[in-house]
């Protein structure tokens, strides 16, 4: 495994053992999911720059569009939250309440 691959992978591993045991806010859990889907978009990238086929070239651009609709609906459900209940601890918040 290259170095860079190597930084990509451990990346994504740290987003994803932040989101998985740092689950206080959603702010804090919107922004390990952000920092996954860069570390996916770049490593995307740069795959598709090695292989060097335009076929794989609109891949990073669709996984970056699905990135940012993921984004403004987080930040939606933020705001929303904030509203509803006046805080954005993951805590607070029961699926059975509502």
């Amino acid at each position: 495994m290259t170095p860079i691959h190597f930084a990509f992978s451990t990346a994504f591993t740290l987003g994803l053992t932040g989101l998985t045991f740092h689950r206080t806010h959603l702010l804090s859990a919107l922004l390990c999911l952000e920092g996954m889907m860069l570390s996916l978009f770049v490593a995307l990238s740069l795959w598709s720059l090695q292989l060097n086929s335009s076929g794989f070239s609109v891949a990073p651009m669709l996984l970056l569009a699905f990135s940012a609709c993921e984004a403004g609906a987080g930040l939606a459900l933020l705001v929303a939250t904030a509203r509803t209940h006046g805080t954005d601890r993951l805590q607070n918040l029961n699926l059975l309440q509502c």
